[in-house]
């Protein structure tokens, strides 16, 4: 059995994520980007496992697909949540109610996830 890293798993994430958002697209989302936010830890005690391996596995991911899902432009948003929930809080709604994000990735510390996830159920998306 081979033994999968963290990068190769968010790999696979993100690959499902923009298959399934794929089958779900309209005819009516074709002119719309499909926007991804990733939220991890690039400075606190995650960074080493998450952070640039995380973005770096994203970016990846969106190049194998060729930039599109369903005829719709990837476009990844990155922020780091600093370890604080109501930063990331703060990121998702900003990201959700200015930005048009559809899914938010990775959020990698459970009290941040938390608060990240309050604001996903209120606005009805993805994390």
């Amino acid at each position: 059995m081979k033994h999968w890293c963290k990068r190769e798993y968010v790999l696979a994430l993100l690959l499902s994520l923009i298959c399934t958002f794929a089958s779900y697209a309209t005819a009516q989302s074709d002119e719309k980007q499909l926007k991804i936010g990733l939220l991890t830890d690039l400075s606190g005690v995650y960074a080493d496992y998450f952070g640039e391996g995380s973005v770096t596995a994203a970016k990846l991911a969106i190049e194998d697909v060729g930039g599109k899902a369903a005829g719709r432009e990837i476009k990844l948003l990155i922020a780091d949540h600093l370890g604080k929930p109501d930063v990331g809080a703060a990121i998702t709604r900003r990201w959700i109610d200015q930005d048009g994000v559809d899914v938010i990735l990775d959020v990698p510390n459970s009290s941040v996830a938390l608060a990240v996830n309050e604001v996903i159920r209120e606005k009805n998306k993805v994390l």
